[in-house]
């Protein structure tokens, strides 16, 4: 009985690894059909993000027209997924035609400045342009040009500690 007690965080490792390596497998044969499915006119997105449509389908290599009449060669492996017609082209021309309204897709703002909360005025917005000499010019209202009329430059709470 003491036996089974040492044996078995060893038995659920070993499980463990056969279920990884399993689902792993399933995962890696899913993609080979996937690939497997392409065809000359099919849109498909490489693992880098880019959308194409595929030219040529060799035995390792697949001929993609990733603008019209630039060509490139790539690995079969650099496929991550073979999207339908109307998904390449919901994508890449911006087509709505296949069945989505204008209602169902989501607004997406043009910039940033929907995403600001508050007023909408430009009274509110800070400047941030970079100013030309601002270490040169004394600070506004010293005549000195001494921070808080110190002649040493330190702000309050400043050591002399070296």
């Amino acid at each position: 009985m003491d036996n089974i007690g040492v044996l078995l965080p060893f038995i659920v490792l070993i499980g463990a690894m056969f279920l990884m390596t399993r689902s792993a497998k399933k995962k890696q044969q899913q993609a080979m059909e996937m690939r497997n499915q392409m065809q000359p006119g099919t849109g498909v997105r490489t693992i880098g993000g880019m959308y194409a449509t595929v030219k040529e389908v060799g035995d390792d290599t697949v001929l993609l027209e990733v603008a019209p009449g630039v060509h490139a060669v790539y690995a079969k492996n650099a496929i991550g997924a073979v999207l339908d017609d109307d998904e390449y082209n919901r994508i890449v021309h911006g087509d709505t035609d296949s069945g989505a309204g204008a209602d169902d897709l989501p607004v997406v703002p043009d910039d940033a400045s929907s995403l600001v909360a508050g007023d909408t005025d430009d009274t509110a917005k800070p400047d941030l342009t970079k100013k030309a000499d601002a270490d040169d010019a004394p600070e506004e209202g010293k005549a000195d040009g001494t921070i808080d009329g110190k002649a040493d430059g330190k702000a309050d709470g400043g050591t002399d500690a070296k």
